[in-house]
């Protein structure tokens, strides 16, 4: 796997967000530049196939930041949509949307339609396990991402947003998950 130091698009999708996220950019930065080269270790991707996930990276997680909630896959899944239709790319919504939708689901995306989905959850997966859950992807290539893309607080921030979560519903699962 060839890592790429800087990916344009991801730079200027995130660069307005940058006041809201605050603090969190570069974890949350980090985090997506993990997931971006994780996934492309599921799937033969296209240079429109790194270009959807590359979107689908920047915005996947977004409403924690613009709704200040624990259940931020619908927020994230609107902002995804705005760019889209922003950007004249209205074509990849479905795709998009499911990508954002879908990334913390437990069992697999079986929909042939869409292999980018399964892989994109994929990629989450093992970033957010910290390499843990390695679904195939060698050590040695986590380890790479991670020094090259420093976590940044990235999981302490999920932990903590996600502590308020647990102490009130500490029986049920928080709403971003699905199975």
């Amino acid at each position: 796997m060839t890592l790429e130091p800087r990916i344009e698009l991801l730079e200027s999708i995130l660069e307005p967000w940058a006041v809201t996220i605050g603090a969190d950019l570069e974890g949350y930065k980090n985090h997506c530049y993990r997931m971006i080269h994780l996934t492309q270790n599921f799937h033969v991707c296209t240079a429109e196939d790194k270009q959807k996930i590359t979107i689908a990276a920047a915005h996947h997680d977004i409403g924690i930041w613009s709704d200040h909630t624990v259940d931020y896959l619908p927020p994230s899944k609107r902002e995804a949509l705005i760019y889209l239709t922003a950007n004249g790319l209205d074509a990849w919504r479905e795709e998009i949307g499911l990508m954002v939708d879908e990334h913390h689901k437990i069992r697999a995306f079986k929909d042939p339609r869409f292999p980018l989905v399964e892989a994109f959850r994929k990629g989450d997966l093992v970033d957010f396990s910290m390499g843990w859950i390695r679904q195939g992807v060698a050590k040695s290539t986590v380890k790479a991402l991670q020094t090259q893309f420093p976590n940044a607080g990235f999981h302490r921030m999920l932990i903590k947003s996600a502590g308020h979560w647990f102490r009130h519903h500490p029986i049920s699962p928080p709403p971003f998950m699905k199975w």
